[in-house]
């Protein structure tokens, strides 16, 4: 998730940019970059790596190695403001970019601008067109410099500056050509006065300061300098003066809007407003999965879904031939691969194994060339999912990544890569990062279907678009929460936490468990339901809590004679289902679903167990973001 500021008034912009940026490191980055109008030219630096790399590339000067906490960071400031003394001007933009088209680089990093350097653009987002706007411009004679879909933009808007002869008129045309979602911040020689901003299904703010006014991507950013600000809304424009800013519609008619009042302290502020970064991050699940999938659907002429489209992935002859998949993970990258074990068969007809990826290399696998291999990391860059990928291309196998982060070993080793677009997780415990694994993998699943013809087209056709329907689905969960917040506050000191299911559920139930105890430091266990009575039965009495998932119609029956049998034995009942009629009498509370098919259910039925595990630590005084022992990102075995 990428940051914007920009600024204009009459401060030097360097260091307020840098500053501003700075704010926003907590939503992670792998580049970053300024462009500032110094009343001759826009002069622009940008590098891959951290913000005081760009400081160092400004200055000249070297942060000294060894220091350490507040020595560093004061250092770290005092380099910032001393950019002053290199770039000076009162107008510009800076970014901080997180990979998604092209590696991590400079060349491909932010602010980004047209051929004679007049025009400089920074965009979070994706634009979902950009393949085709960019052969058009090539061939009327653009030279592009980076891999970006950002660059696209910069160039189009420079054809249409150039023909319409104002800037803000160039601004509109572009965007009514573009597809997906963005958030732009627009700056040009020829307006040295003003920044030209507009948003569209990416988050973009105005801040209004006394002689100066600003963009960001979030609040932070600029809360040093004001508590003012506009929120734009989707299709709109702002452009900002160092006296006034004006608001406009995206067909170029002015609007009125009153500023919100900033109320936030700074810690609160870097979570948008929430108390945690894993809420924040539970929150952001319904957009993480529209961004994934948007770009992969493919549909006809009446807009009807009918195919999936990865562009990072070339083996489609491998699909069809292929014997097997064999998936590999760890932790909760793991569990995705479970529900997609079960995907795989119903959607694919396919055999398929799961390993564990730290048991997998030293169990000497059988391994055929014909398999397909396919590694899940959120970090890409996990130690043992690593050497689990080292050694199926050892044995000739084609490879196939699912990860989070552009550039990552995993995403680099492997044959082909999709990236799952859900932008950086700041808290430990995965959520949306496990959500959109499990979206690519049921994407893969009906594209290796459709390949090898066990998947017709309107069995296609009915999946994608059920797919598309699970953002608004989950936002519903998401709205009805305070249910689980209630239930949470009853339970968080039960014993023992035990969750069941059968089928899809039961992969669920793995990844619910892991959650709670990865939080909350609850004891809980996760096993299919049919096997509470070969042991864990034993376990059951009245301070154990049994969460049952119910999404698949056809064992109802089965999964409500479980509940019976550990209600009978004095624990309390909770059932996750889209059909609460069919477990009348047999659960003590219902958290109900939106209808979903049982294919495709599991990316549902997971979201209240993630928000039971989060209220649970809230109730239990602990911090969900920094759970004891645990790191984001496990690089060694």
């Amino acid at each position: 998730m990428c940051g914007i500021v920009g600024y204009v008034g009459n401060k030097n912009a360097t260091s307020v940019l840098i500053r501003a940026l700075k704010k926003l490191e907590y939503r992670g980055y792998d580049s970053a970059g300024i462009a500032v109008y110094t009343g001759e030219e826009i002069v622009v630096q940008k590098v891959k790596g951290m913000l005081k790399n760009l400081s160092e590339r400004i200055t000249g000067e070297v942060i000294p190695e060894g220091l350490k906490g507040k020595e560093y960071t004061d250092y770290e400031n005092k380099l910032a403001l001393k950019t002053d003394d290199f770039i000076k001007g009162s107008l510009g933009i800076g970014h901080t970019r997180w990979a998604t088209h092209g590696e991590p680089s400079d060349l491909n990093s932010h602010p980004h601008t047209n051929m004679d350097g007049t025009i400089s653009i920074v965009h979070n987002g994706i634009i979902e067109n950009y393949a085709e706007l960019k052969a058009k411009l090539q061939a009327q004679g653009v030279v592009f410099k980076s891999q970006t879909d950002t660059e696209v933009v910069v160039h189009l808007l420079d054809q249409k500056y150039k023909a319409t002869g104002d800037i803000f008129k160039a601004v509109i045309e572009t965007l009514h050509v573009l597809e997906g979602s963005y958030a732009l911040g627009v700056i040009c020689k020829n307006y040295p006065d003003r920044i030209i901003a507009a948003r569209k299904e990416s988050p973009l703010i105005v801040g209004l300061g006394q002689g100066e006014n600003f963009i960001a991507s979030d609040v932070p950013a600029i809360l040093e300098h004001t508590r003012d600000v506009y929120y734009l809304g989707e299709r709109e424009l702002a452009v900002l003066y160092n006296d006034h800013v004006d608001l406009f519609n995206f067909e170029g008619e002015k609007i009125i809007k009153e500023p919100s009042h900033v109320e936030w302290d700074m810690d609160a502020a870097t979570k948008g407003g929430y108390e945690h970064f894993m809420i924040k991050e539970i929150h952001e699940q319904p957009k993480g999965l529209t961004d994934t999938m948007r770009p992969r659907i493919v549909k006809d002429d009446s807009g009807k879904p009918v195919d999936v489209f990865f562009e990072e992935n070339k083996m489609d002859d491998a699909w069809k031939t292929a014997d097997r998949v064999v998936i590999t993970a760890c932790g909760t990258a793991y569990h995705a691969g479970v529900v997609a074990k079960y995907a795989f068969e119903k959607i694919a007809r396919m055999k398929v194994d799961v390993d564990v990826a730290s048991e997998f290399r030293y169990r000497d696998p059988i391994l055929d060339k014909k398999d397909i291999f396919i590694v899940i990391s959120q970090s890409g860059e996990t130690a043992d999912t690593l050497s689990a990928l080292r050694l199926a291309k050892e044995n000739g196998l084609k490879v196939v990544a699912i990860t989070n982060c552009v550039g990552s070993t995993v995403s680099r080793e492997a044959d082909d890569v999709i990236y799952t677009l859900a932008g950086p997780e700041i808290a430990v415990a995965s959520t949306k990062a496990y959500t959109t694994q499990l979206l690519c993998l049921y994407l893969l699943a009906i594209k290796a279907g459709k390949l090898r013809g066990t998947v017709s087209e309107e069995e296609a056709t009915k999946l994608l678009t059920e797919l598309e329907g699970i953002p608004a689905k989950i936002q519903q969960i998401l709205d009805g929460k305070e249910v689980i917040q209630k239930f949470a506050s009853q339970q968080f000191n039960k014993d023992k936490i035990f969750y069941i299911g059968r089928q899809f559920d039961s992969a669920t139930s793995l990844e619910s468990a892991l959650k709670l105890k990865e939080v909350s430091y609850m004891h809980s266990e996760a096993f299919a339901a049919g096997e509470l009575k070969h042991g864990p039965i034993a376990l059951i009495d009245p301070q154990t809590l049994v969460v049952a998932i119910a999404s698949q119609p056809a064992l109802y029956d089965k999964i409500g004679s479980n509940m019976v049998e550990v209600k009978s034995r004095g624990a309390t009942v909770l059932v996750i289902t889209q059909d609460e009629k069919a477990f009348e009498g047999k659960t003590d509370e219902v958290f109900k679903i939106p209808e979903c098919s049982d294919t495709l259910a599991s990316i549902l039925t997971v979201i209240p167990a993630q928000l039971f595990a989060y209220y649970c630590a809230v109730q239990r005084g602990f911090d969900p973001d920094k759970p004891r022992n645990l790191a984001k990102s496990v690089t060694v075995e």
